[in-house]
């Protein structure tokens, strides 16, 4: 397979380790870089650490509106995965580019970079804005720093695509998430006098029940829209750890639960149902051990994303992509932040499939990457006129 900018470019990238874990600011660095070399100013918007930031540029006319092209540069760790090749090195099997990273979501900022020449002769009307954000994989927080620099400067982009990957098929729609922290403070005491102590496990079970309770009802009875793979809200729970022996009534507990909800629904609501229920348990806990209780704290959220079919975005979007297909994604995006806390119409849209990610040897097909230097191309032609 011949090298193309796009693909070339994808092989810098995903030669930074760029896990959530990690600093990203090599990669950063480069970028910057890249774009200097054409002439284009970037805004780096560094986390409270120092160690991770979000890059902003715009490319054409200050004229305010635009379409900002957005991609996180965080991915998740390789680690236990069973790796045919090096996940920090890009190698082609079969028109296919394995690396970690290939498809979510270096591929979609290895078309956009690859496109900066393109944007910077084009003679743009309608600016260009890149965002390239962090820690979108541990719950799309590394965004709200770039969003909250936007809102302070009062830049209001008109539309936005975020390149996560949909097969190039325009997503206009995720649910909304809660994720769950659920603390059981028991007392302990030897099994043989277990009614002395107060059962973390027992309690935290109840709690586990409390959810598959939600789960069921809103399968049940709960709005459905058939656009989602699921399509209805879903509560479920991940982990559960506690207790040390079986001769020892447990003091501890713990475990992470989560809601999915679409995007017309409340979050919120089913968060404090469940704190409904650990209140009403802790009163019982309590009366035996006044230290004992439940603590419900959520420790990610991120908003739904509901964009109408007849936006304009969305009609555009599939101009761009030379289809009339739209789709619902089941994974969360920084869609829905770009949407509700920027106020920008918002779809999704990027190279590659979401079944390949995560994975063991992921991959984006090449063919994936052309269908997004095409997007891109058909994009700037319409950026240049007034």
């Amino acid at each position: 397979m011949a090298p193309t900018p796009s693909t070339d470019l994808l092989a810098r990238l995903v030669a930074f380790d760029t896990t959530s874990r990690n600093s990203n600011l090599p990669l950063i660095d480069f970028v910057e870089g890249y774009l200097a070399s054409f002439g284009v100013e970037s805004h780096r918007i560094p986390d409270r650490t120092g160690q991770k930031a979000n890059l902003w540029a715009t490319i054409g006319p200050a004229t305010g509106g635009g379409t900002i092209l957005s991609g996180h540069t965080d991915t998740v760790p390789v680690d236990g995965q069973d790796w045919s090749s090096d996940p920090f090195a890009l190698t082609e099997r079969d028109g296919r580019l394995h690396a970690r990273g290939a498809c979510d979501m270096k591929g979609f900022l290895a078309c956009v970079l690859a496109a900066v020449p393109r944007m910077v002769g084009a003679g743009l009307a309608r600016p260009i804005h890149l965002a390239f954000s962090h820690d979108e994989e541990i719950g799309c927080v590394g965004v709200v720093g770039l969003l909250d620099w936007l809102n302070a400067r009062a830049i209001r982009p008109d539309f936005c695509v975020v390149g996560e990957p949909t097969m190039m098929a325009v997503g206009l729609g995720h649910k909304a998430k809660r994720s769950v922290r659920v603390g059981i403070r028991g007392r302990s005491c030897h099994s043989s006098l277990a009614p002395q102590g107060v059962n973390a496990v027992e309690y935290g079970a109840l709690m586990v029940a409390e959810m598959h309770r939600i789960a069921a009802r809103l399968a049940a009875t709960g709005r459905c829209d058939p656009a989602y793979d699921v399509g209805h809200s879903t509560a479920h729970v991940g982990t559960f750890h506690g207790g040390t022996a079986l001769n020892i009534v447990p003091d501890e507990a713990h475990f992470l639960c989560e809601f999915r909800v679409l995007p017309d629904e409340d979050p919120d609501a089913l968060v404090a149902e469940l704190r409904a229920r650990a209140e009403e348990l802790q009163a019982g806990m309590q009366a035996r051990d006044p230290a004992a209780g439940i603590d419900v704290e959520v420790y990610a959220a991120f908003p739904g994303l509901d964009t109408p079919p007849e936006a304009e975005i969305a009609r555009l979007a599939m101009n761009f992509a030379d289809t009339n297909r739209s789709v619902k994604v089941a994974y969360g995006t920084e869609g829905g932040r770009f949407a509700q806390q920027l106020g920008v119409p918002t779809i999704i849209c990027g190279p590659g499939s979401i079944d390949h990610a995560h994975k063991p040897d992921e991959f984006v097909d090449a063919e994936q990457l052309a269908r997004c230097d095409q997007f891109i191309d058909r994009l700037i032609d319409w950026s240049r006129r007034a």
